[in-house]
């Protein structure tokens, strides 16, 4: 595994001698607008190992992208050869169906310390919710960005992450697919909670399995492919394009929806994710 390799995966050209946060939020941007959020192998016939190489090959030379666990993992590579303090840590999502955090520890994410301050760093969460630059941990304080207003609070030693959402304007006004909220501005999107115990990758081994396995989850029920684009963001759910522009008026997002046939979604994997998968996807 190579740095300068993955460098030219992201297309960051750019010094990176200083593990300073200027730096690590430009190879965070590099990496969500390289890097799709996507589980196609699962719809592909294909087994998602969880060891770093595997995460590597897939990403890096074979120019996919991946799920929470494979692209923050490579991540975590990345910034620890460039000398970041950086911990890997385990989120419990929150399924607005059940108005209610899972179980079970089912996301991972990234904590970074530099000069003393704590940073996250989520390049996993794909859709609307993810994160464009690492985020102060800090309680009860917003933190817009272009996506919308980020916020932490903390309760008792367990963190809860949250968005401010904004509206959607959608010409087409068709059927809303899951990555789209249309459920009015102003209100908080819950989106999961965490603790501060530093985990290894080898704590979502079953977790990785178990998701590939469970025929009840979201990620078995539907294909995903979302990127982040210098605008907004691109998502492929099944056969439903979704492409959102972000403020497109004042609080407000554009959103463009098209449903794609079969011959569509695989040319629209190459041309907009660049994405060109050696087993047939079946949507």
């Amino acid at each position: 595994m190579n740095i300068q390799e993955y460098f030219g995966r992201i297309s960051y050209n750019k010094p990176h001698e200083d593990a300073d946060l200027q730096t690590l939020t430009a190879i965070f941007q590099h990496h969500i607008q390289a890097i799709p959020f996507e589980n196609l192998s699962m719809h592909c016939g294909e087994t998602i190992e969880l060891d770093l190489q595997s995460t590597y090959n897939k990403i890096v030379r074979k120019k996919r992208g991946g799920w929470c666990l494979e692209s923050n993992h490579l991540l975590f590579w990345a910034l620890q050869e460039l000398g970041y303090d950086i911990c890997i840590l385990g989120a419990n999502s929150y399924e607005p169906a059940e108005k209610a955090y899972t179980a079970e520890m089912n996301h991972i994410l990234l904590k970074v310390v530099i000069q003393g301050n704590s940073y996250i760093v989520d390049a996993g969460f794909g859709g609307a919710y993810q994160m464009w630059q690492p985020l102060r941990l800090i309680s009860g304080e917003d933190q817009p960005q272009v996506p919308g207003i980020f916020r932490f609070m903390e309760d008792n030693g367990t963190w809860y992450f949250e968005k401010v959402k904004r509206k959607h304007y959608i010409p087409e006004q068709s059927e809303i697919p899951h990555f789209v909220d249309t459920s009015g501005a102003g209100n908080i999107r819950k989106i999961h909670r965490f603790t501060l115990e530093p985990r290894h990758i080898n704590d979502f081994q079953e977790l990785n399995t178990y998701l590939q396995v469970s025929p009840d989850n979201i990620l078995q029920k539907k294909s995903l492919c979302s990127l982040q684009t210098t605008e907004g963001l691109i998502a492929l759910v099944g056969w439903t394009l979704t492409e959102m522009k972000y403020n497109y008026t004042e609080g407000m997002d554009l959103v463009h929806i098209t449903t794609l046939t079969d011959e569509e979604v695989e040319k629209t994997l190459k041309d907009k994710f660049n994405i060109v998968l050696e087993n047939k996807l079946v949507p």
